[in-house]
């Protein structure tokens, strides 16, 4: 069993819930943080006192306060962290379980296992912890198949963004300017245009419309 976690986790409640587990599992050292930066710089300094972190399991989503944050997201940390300090292992608990975000935090970041929080998170985090000391990846049922062949169905992370711009009433002109504006790649009018027309047929939509009313009744924005 893991010996030393960290934990990157902003809601109380949920950080009682992932301690218990740990502690029922066997794990000496447990800490705990709130923010990113914070997680940051406990798995830098322990590297630097020689005494490193095994285990990392954090969230991706954390409520922004009066307190400036390099790090504003849980992606944004992984993505530092794991080039970085490549060994070391790392569970992602959220709420999100879009097929495209898991499969580029396991393909792209390298994340260990992927859980999803729920009625049975906690169960699916002892079965990842399990997982990863086989040398195993694990996946919450509800995304297993992100690393699956990609379905008609599924849209990118930027197709998201472009539907929701659209869903807003925003015109393709807008929407290239709010791109950016946003450092948002690609932010072309053409490449939006294009983009829209193969959403359109991907969806057989009639329209922009219809488009929008298609992906919102399948939950994708």
């Amino acid at each position: 069993m893991f010996k030393k976690v960290l934990v990157s986790e902003d809601m109380d409640d949920i950080n009682k819930g992932i301690y218990n587990t740990l502690h029922d599992l066997g794990v000496k050292q447990i800490d705990q943080v709130q923010y990113c930066d914070d997680a940051y710089l406990k798995i830098k300094k322990a590297i630097l006192d020689e005494a490193p972190y095994e285990l990392f399991i954090t969230d991706l989503s954390f409520k922004s306060d009066h307190r400036e944050q390099r790090f504003t997201s849980g992606d944004m940390l992984l993505k530092s962290i794991k080039k970085e300090y490549p060994d070391l292992k790392a569970i992602v608990y959220s709420v999100e379980d879009r097929l495209p975000k898991v499969r580029a935090l396991i393909q792209d970041f390298k994340v260990n296992a992927y859980v999803c929080k729920s009625r049975r998170g906690l169960v699916e985090l002892t079965n990842a912890i399990q997982a990863i000391l086989s040398n195993s990846i694990y996946l919450s049922p509800e995304v297993n198949n992100a690393l699956k062949p990609k379905s008609n169905l599924e849209i990118e992370d930027f197709d998201i963004k472009l539907l929701k711009q659209l869903s807003l009433g925003l015109s393709q002109e807008e929407i290239s300017n709010h791109f950016k504006e946003n450092n948002i790649s690609p932010s072309s009018l053409s490449s939006i245009e294009k983009r829209l027309n193969k959403l359109r047929i991907q969806f057989k939509a009639n329209n922009a419309i219809h488009l929008v009313a298609i992906v919102k009744d399948l939950g994708l924005i």
